[in-house]
């Protein structure tokens, strides 16, 4: 990939096969998946892989975007009442909003891949990802606090959730799943026994967002038939 971009083109999975010692995991991944695309390793890869790959869907799919759309606009709800001051997101929430406007109007790939490449519009979508993210666990501290690790909930989202360049944990997954009523499924290599482990998210649901997890990175997979 080259270093300077956040987020790459596709590139055909079987081409990954010849570079990797783990033969037997990369060809069950090529069986099932046509295409990678490669994510910055800059500790935001989740957020930034969820993010392009959920607006992708939703570039060819108006009744989908119409719900995200107004997911988003009631989330400044959510933020608010987390504690969130408006200061700290109305810009964020706005260049979000602005770029699947844009979208809307111009569906290319590389209109998209314009939008993630670019520092300050990128990292200001995952930065609103970020906040919503602790605002969903806040707001539902009565579930989620049992699963942090820190003296209280709101030293962890602070400190863990909504500081750029933090990877994540399960608990930020399942919490940003729930704020956006999104499906995924994560494919990680970082087994012993020598197969894939799959984790939905939610749990038994039907994905439609497929990242691939090694050594704590986040990498879009694309299953034969996508495009």
């Amino acid at each position: 990939m080259d270093e300077s971009k956040l987020v790459s083109g596709k590139e055909a999975v079987s081409a990954q096969i010849l570079e990797q010692s783990e033969e037997a995991k990369y060809q069950d991944i090529s069986h099932q998946f046509g295409f990678i695309r490669k994510v910055k390793g800059d500790g935001n890869c989740f957020y930034r892989a969820l993010c392009f790959r959920l607006v992708e869907t939703l570039m060819h799919n108006g009744s989908s975007m119409k719900r995200v759309k107004d997911k988003l606009i009631r989330s400044h709800e959510d933020l608010l009442t987390a504690g969130f001051d408006e200061s700290e997101f109305k810009e964020l929430l706005s260049t979000f909003l602005s770029v699947l406007d844009q979208l809307e109007a111009d569906d290319r790939e590389g209109a998209l891949l314009g939008f993630f490449n670019d520092q300050a519009t990128s990292d200001s979508m995952v930065k609103y990802l970020r906040l919503l993210t602790s605002a969903h666990l806040q707001n539902h501290a009565d579930f989620f606090q049992h699963f942090v690790e820190a003296p209280n909930l709101k030293a962890y989202c602070t400190q863990e959730v909504e500081a750029m360049a933090m990877e994540c944990d399960h608990v930020e997954i399942l919490a940003l799943s729930e704020a956006l009523d999104t499906s995924l499924c994560i494919i990680s290599m970082d087994s012993s026994d020598g197969q894939l482990v799959y984790h939905a998210i939610p749990e038994g649901s039907e994905c439609s967002i497929y990242l691939l997890y090694k050594t704590s990175h986040y990498d879009i997979l694309y299953k034969h038939r996508e495009h």
